[in-house]
């Protein structure tokens, strides 16, 4: 895939999974970067993350499937049941029928795991310790400011530098958007929680009034991992939205809720808890010499599993633009942003349309969208999200 852009030195900005993926894939275009990352050491936040076929056929090209297989799920279902008598809603069909119709697997796994996948797999320079505070874009060059007036140049900087991105600060000014729900997200062994009665694994979404929650087996089924919304009127501004919740406001939460859902959050020992922002999606996600991936350019919320998917069909289609481009990098970043914003901008609103359709109050809103959801969720009904290959757009 390697153009003649291979003189091109790339900074990244962020070693998350988005930054990471992006250096998996420039190398795999041919391409050298230098990854910043403002982190002393390296752990990866969160608990469990869903990676469908859209995202995990990118990462088998870069080496990872013998490695995804060893720490991922292949959950043979995903299931939408209804909140107080766990009535089936809809069900989609994963498992070996989803890879023999779009090539590659959908995997549960523990963020965790990806990450440091990621980051064995990555042989480009990571530079810890290194916080972005400026990005300027000079005639021959951009010029990174980090802390401690530390500087470096770049023929192309990458933002991949999440929700409160620096380098989205010089595309836009915009700020994130509070969504009115926060999220508690928490382990636990599966043992305590399995059903002897149903041992398949699977994703299990639970939909009531006002919030909903997600259960999914990890780390090769030895735990399940929950998220778990709950209304709010407090966005609170805390650096990583992210502080140690308390289990029993969790519990108070869905005190009404299926038995099983009670159960699985009584065998919860800590949670965290998050504030749910996105922003809104605009189409400026490059200029000459800079562009912005995964939470930097398109935050959305949670709530169709996408948003990591997402950042690794970023990162893709960005190393294949920048692999073929001959030198002419304005022409790279601008075809990476007419590539991938259309595609971006119907998950993005779909995500956010789930908020409320996940949440409606029990009444004939409801029963219609329940009426619907068979449907919706069949997995042939899924092929223009999962069927994407987003290397084929770059294709000549």
């Amino acid at each position: 895939m390697d153009g003649g852009s291979d003189g091109l030195n790339i900074a990244v900005v962020g070693a998350g999974i988005a930054g990471l993926a992006t250096a998996a894939a420039l190398e795999r275009a041919g391409l050298r970067c230098t990854v910043y990352e403002r982190s002393q050491r390296l752990a990866a936040v969160g608990a469990g993350i869903q990676i469908s076929p859209n995202a995990s056929r990118l990462l088998h090209r870069v080496g990872l499937a013998e490695r995804l297989e060893s720490v991922a799920v292949r959950p043979e279902a995903l299931e939408l049941r209804r909140w107080d008598d766990g009535r089936l809603l809809g069900r989609t069909v994963l498992g070996d029928r989803c890879e023999e119709l779009f090539g590659a697997p959908y995997y549960t796994l523990h963020r965790a795991d990806l990450h440091s996948a990621l980051l064995e797999t990555v042989r480009s320079d990571v530079r810890l310790g290194y916080t972005c505070e400026g990005v300027e874009e000079l005639e021959r060059h951009a010029l990174l400011r980090f802390s401690e007036k530390r500087t470096e140049t770049a023929d192309v900087v990458v933002g991949a530098d999440g929700i409160k991105s620096t380098v989205r600060n010089a595309l836009l000014t915009d700020r994130p958007r509070f969504s009115g729900q926060v999220v508690y997200r928490g382990l636990v062994p599966t043992e305590a929680v399995l059903d002897p009665h149903d041992s398949v694994p699977k994703v299990t979404v639970w939909l009531g009034p006002a919030q909903h929650c997600v259960f999914y087996p990890v780390s090769g089924g030895r735990l399940v991992n929950f998220v778990a919304t709950v209304p709010s009127e407090d966005p609170w501004q805390e650096e990583s939205w992210m502080a140690t919740g308390r289990v029993e406001d969790l519990r108070r939460a869905y005190t009404c809720w299926h038995r099983q859902v009670r159960q699985l959050f009584a065998e919860a020992n800590a949670v965290t808890r998050w504030a749910l922002h996105d922003r809104d999606l605009y189409p400026t996600w490059s200029t000459a010499r800079l562009a912005v991936v995964g939470d930097a350019a398109h935050p959305m919320l949670p709530f169709i599993a996408q948003g990591s998917n997402q950042a690794v069909e970023d990162a893709f289609a960005l190393a294949a633009s920048l692999g073929s481009c001959g030198g002419q990098i304005d022409a790279a970043l601008e075809r990476y942003q007419v590539v991938r914003v259309p595609r971006v901008a119907k998950i993005h609103r779909e995500s956010r349309s789930s908020t409320s359709n996940f949440h409606l109050d029990d009444g004939p809103a409801q029963q219609d969208r329940d009426v619907t959801l068979r449907d919706v969720h069949e997995l042939h009904n899924r092929s223009w999200l999962f069927g994407h290959d987003v290397e084929s757009s770059f294709e000549s």
